[in-house]
């Protein structure tokens, strides 16, 4: 039979203490948070202590800064407002999911930094679940790895990277050829994290801050269009619609509100990015609080700038059959055929690359050099943590870095999935599905936390909490989670025509 102290060694993400024993909490002060232990310990109980890496504190302010925020920019804003206008039918409720959306990031932020402060180490949600779900003891290890092999994967970037490219050299996107170039990035990045890792790391950060100066520019190009531009045959020179007809043809329907809030949540994912490498951040409590909540503002403010900017220049019903490529023809619109329809959609394309680069690298890579390479690896040692804990078969052979001192083996992994959401779902509405596949189970692990987090606050009263989110915070994250999963029992008014089943996002979230 167990023991008490087997019941609270965690599965994931421990290796054998550096220090030879496990240290309790005392009541120094907020900084020092007791003795600071160095490596890494045993006891689920040791979570509440400050650890410092073996590699010691190298994140400064800045680093940790681009950390979160070229995590949380993604593809998501290039692609998903369109989408987004076509489901609800309006401006003013697409806005309003984007508003909405950001106050639902800041309730989910508030939850993750009371955990991190609480439990200052790396490991992010893995870590909380571990600490607060103890009982049975293989189930909160067990959810964290199916999460990370089975909805890890990055299809979504690739679609967008392929839907761009033949865009920019102006290729019909045959569901034939959208595919295969999403599966040829997807190959050649496995490949360059597996065999090249360095040159990967590289990639990925130039990759990185494209992507973020793209976002901006974006911002600047809306306002200097309307500035500059021609007036519209009725007199304006914008095409944002006013009065009664921001809200025209609206679509209440909880179903289709709720998948489009999915589409939104996507693009806010990563705030929680720093609390996964916190053991290598410098000042880390103070750290975490001040990087979180400016990623969180930057990235609500460029949001809805963007949004903005894509209203005031293309017309609605443009908007509502572009699809994926919204943000290709903003750039048509705003600086014709030859930059607007090439150079800058590539510009796309690259970033979805790097998105997928960072993503690929984050859930597989350890690398005992890689975290003062690239700010991204936030998530780095989580898929070979759980082959080296004995979650998956061959387990030794995924774990290993060997030939090429990189992981090819959790590389494979995440191949796998990622390569059947790409080629299984009709060509036409795979973007959407797999945003909706991601997000029905990460709304689950968001009520887990949330749920948890009030649970430690009546039972677990004694932990030093230098960030306490306002109670509000977690019970609207539950309650609008609860909402969120009663969804699909919610079917449209109106049947969509062919294609996939309104609920299949949720069966195929639930059953992986």
């Amino acid at each position: 039979m167990a023991t008490d102290a087997e019941e609270d060694r965690p599965l994931l993400g421990r290796s054998p203490s550096f220090t030879g024993s496990s240290k309790t909490l005392n009541n120094s002060d907020e900084e020092s948070y007791g003795s600071i232990v160095q490596g890494t310990t045993r006891s689920i109980e040791d979570d509440v202590l400050l650890e410092t890496s073996t590699l010691g504190r190298t994140i400064s302010w800045p680093s940790a800064y681009i950390i979160v925020i070229s995590r949380v920019i993604g593809s998501g804003i290039f692609a998903t407002p369109g989408v987004i206008v076509k489901s609800v039918g309006s401006v003013g409720l697409s806005l309003s999911l984007w508003v909405v959306g950001a106050v639902i990031a800041a309730c989910g932020l508030a939850v993750t930094l009371e955990y991190g402060c609480m439990l200052p180490r790396s490991g992010g949600e893995k870590v909380y679940l571990e600490f607060t779900y103890r009982k049975p003891r293989f189930l909160a290890s067990t959810l964290v790895a199916v999460q990370a092999v089975l909805l890890g994967f990055t299809a979504s970037n690739c679609i967008i990277f392929a839907q761009y490219t033949l865009f920019a050299f102006d290729v019909e996107a045959t569901d034939f050829r959208r595919k295969s170039l999403a599966v040829g990035l997807l190959t050649a990045i496995t490949i360059v994290h597996g065999c090249f890792l360095r040159t990967g790391i590289w990639i990925q950060n130039v990759l990185g801050w494209i992507k973020v100066g793209l976002v901006v520019f974006m911002v600047f190009a809306g306002l200097f269009v309307v500035a500059f531009q021609e007036r519209n045959v009725d007199g304006t020179k914008s095409h944002f619609p006013t009065g009664e007809d921001l809200w025209a043809d609206t679509n209440w329907d909880w179903g289709i509100i709720a998948t489009s809030l999915f589409k939104v949540f996507y693009s806010y994912a990563g705030l929680g990015n720093i609390n996964n490498v916190l053991n290598e951040v410098k000042n880390p409590i103070r750290t975490l609080k001040s990087v979180s909540v400016t990623s969180l503002v930057s990235a609500c403010v460029l949001y809805l700038l963007v949004n903005i900017a894509y209203f005031t220049v293309i017309p609605l019903e443009e908007i509502r059959h572009s699809k994926e490529l919204i943000a290709a023809l903003f750039f048509e619109k705003s600086f014709g055929p030859k930059w607007g329809k090439t150079v800058l959609p590539l510009a796309v394309a690259l970033s979805g690359a790097g998105n997928v680069m960072v993503v690929t690298f984050a859930l597989v890579c350890t690398h005992p050099h890689t975290h003062s390479l690239s700010a991204n690896a936030a998530k780095a040692r989580l898929n070979q943590e759980i082959a080296r804990q004995g979650f998956l078969p061959f387990s030794k052979a995924i774990a290993s870095t060997k030939p090429f001192n990189a992981p090819m083996g959790a590389l494979i992994v995440h191949y796998i999935p990622s390569l059947l959401v790409i080629a299984l779902p009709p060509s036409n509405e795979v973007y959407s599905f797999i945003l909706e596949v991601e997000g029905y189970p990460g709304t689950i692990f968001a009520l887990a936390l949330s749920i948890g987090l009030l649970y430690l606050r009546y039972k677990r009263p004694d932990l030093k909490r230098p960030f306490k989110a306002w109670t509000i915070a977690p019970i609207f994250r539950i309650l609008l989670s609860l909402a969120l999963l009663a969804a699909p029992f919610f079917p449209p008014k109106e049947k969509p025509a062919g294609g996939i089943w309104y609920a299949t996002y949720a069966v195929v979230g639930v059953s992986m």
